[in-house]
């Protein structure tokens, strides 16, 4: 089996693939002159019912679980996926022109330009996208994510010096990794006084109390009006512009933020924060130029979906028992010698991630006109990368709809990024659990040792029934799972 299949051979009349490249001055054709294929009215109208429309009622930025249930039940993200894939069959390579009333959209079919235009973050494709930038202004406005030139580069530089994205086991793994076996516990002694019963809500319990210690410190334990705060900003972001920021209510959570940094608690990021901002020599992490207030945020927004990527895991482990065994001998084997690396466990996760993306549409905008093969993108366009279009392609992978954790385990055996290796020309399919290029997620690393450490604790003394779903190893896995109405059933071993 090839785990990585690489990119379908170019055909002849493509063999001159120049670009994304901008354009110079004239003779070039412009935009206008050489434009990409466009959309027919009936299909913009299907890419807004079948693609567009799931995805944002879901909620973008805070899961809706009536709207996601729903998506469950209606298989409505498996015909997204079969809408792209029968544009592609059409369109070719793309990427093609959606007309959207108001504002442009280029919806990428190719995987080759999925890597071009991640690898080319954030010119000419800036991060900073239009309704990205709506949507994330109501609770961390000058966060890395939605900024651009010099203040970009100053913001993620500090999110990098923060959370490590290079290093599989964070500096401060010895004091992060007690906090998740403590909250494991009680979470495990909770469920025994219930039966063994296992649901979202006493799992996202102890989820949250393990950020908000890793992230704020020991004393945000309980705040469980911060993390409210947050998720009611962020509900009014699923609406972007079409909800007027609540200047108020941000204010509070940000100052909220603010005096946590300021007396950042050892064994916390918080703390690594701070250092990272004493060792800076040229001072350019400062208040001023990485605004740490607006960074945080994203962190504890981000550990939801990595909740529920966890949730996934295990719901995935719980229905392959070989594979739980195997895990579990590996925790065991690791435990006496310092930080477990959790190899299975950790490419467990990116397989639920990978299966059901908690980010299935990955925004850029071009910030000038751009060249591909079949006609030049304009500037100002929404770039639109589907997720789950590239990672349940039957057409092209052979693991698209089976749990297949071996397509991680040997890119985490030897890669930092804990991504598929790209062959000698560049030319991996494009998985992207935590997007890809120069805009990857800096928290990757930090993420996977926390969710691994989290499922070892629980497989390390219980066994796991999967109550809710049948996902067996004969089974194609569903497009969406949701994380809400998973239940299991714990005993001892």
């Amino acid at each position: 089996m090839t785990q990585h299949p690489p990119v379908p051979e170019k055909r002849s009349s493509e063999a001159h693939t120049p670009g994304p490249r901008t354009i110079g001055t004239p003779p070039t054709p412009s935009s206008v002159q050489n434009p990409l294929p466009r959309a027919t009215p009936a299909e913009t109208l299907q890419i807004l019912a079948e693609v567009l429309t799931p995805m944002a009622a879901k909620g973008p930025i805070t899961r809706r679980p009536g709207v996601v249930a729903a998506v469950e039940r209606l298989d409505l993200e498996g015909r997204a996926v079969r809408r792209v894939q029968a544009l592609a069959e059409k369109y070719g390579r793309g990427p093609l022109l959606v007309p959207l009333p108001g504002r442009p959209l280029a919806l990428v079919l190719d995987p080759e330009h999925v890597h071009r235009i991640l690898d080319r973050t954030p010119e000419p494709f800036a991060a900073a996208e239009t309704l990205k930038r709506h949507a994330l202004q109501h609770f961390e406005p000058g966060v890395s994510l939605i900024s651009h030139g010099g203040d970009r580069a100053v913001r993620r530089r500090l999110n990098e010096a923060v959370l490590e994205p290079e290093h599989p086991v964070h500096r401060m793994a010895k004091s992060f990794l007690p906090v998740v076996h403590q909250e494991a516990d009680q979470m495990l002694a909770e469920a025994d006084d219930d039966g063994g019963a296992l649901d979202w809500e006493r799992f996202s319990s102890a989820w949250f109390r393990i950020v908000r210690r890793l992230v704020l410190g020991d004393f945000a334990r309980d705040d469980e009006e911060l993390t409210t705060l947050l998720d009611e900003l962020r509900e009014r972001g699923n609406l972007a512009f079409l909800r007027p920021v609540d200047d108020e209510a941000r204010e509070d959570f940000l100052d909220r933020i603010r005096d946590a940094l300021d007396r950042p608690e050892p064994g916390s990021l918080a703390a690594v924060m701070a250092q990272a901002q004493d060792q800076d020599a040229d001072g350019a992490l400062d208040a001023d130029g990485g605004r740490p207030e607006h960074q945080v945020p994203q962190w504890l927004f981000a550990f939801d979906p990595a909740g529920m990527a966890t949730f996934r895991a295990l719901a995935l482990l719980a229905s392959h028992p070989a594979r739980l065994r195997t895990a579990r001998l590996q925790a065991e084997d690791e435990s006496g010698g310092g930080v477990a690396r959790l190899e299975l466990l950790r490419a467990t996760v990116l397989e639920a991630l990978r299966l059901w993306p908690t980010t299935p549409l990955i925004l850029r905008e071009t910030t000038m006109e751009v060249e591909f093969e079949h006609g030049i993108m304009p500037a100002g366009v929404s770039v639109l990368i589907f997720a789950p279009y590239f990672h349940r392609d039957e057409r092209n992978l052979d693991f698209a709809h089976r749990f297949a954790p071996e397509v991680w385990e040997e890119g985490l055996r030897r890669d930092a990024q804990g991504d598929p290796q790209r062959d000698a020309d560049g030319e991996a399919w494009p998985l992207m659990p935590f997007s890809l290029g120069t805009g990857i997620c800096p928290g990757r690393q930090l993420v996977l040792l926390v969710t691994s450490s989290l499922l070892a604790r629980v497989l390390e003394s219980r066994e796991v029934d999967l109550l809710s779903h049948s996902l067996g190893r004969e089974k194609e896995m569903p497009s969406l799972l949701d994380p809400y109405r998973l239940r299991f059933r714990l005993s001892e071993r």
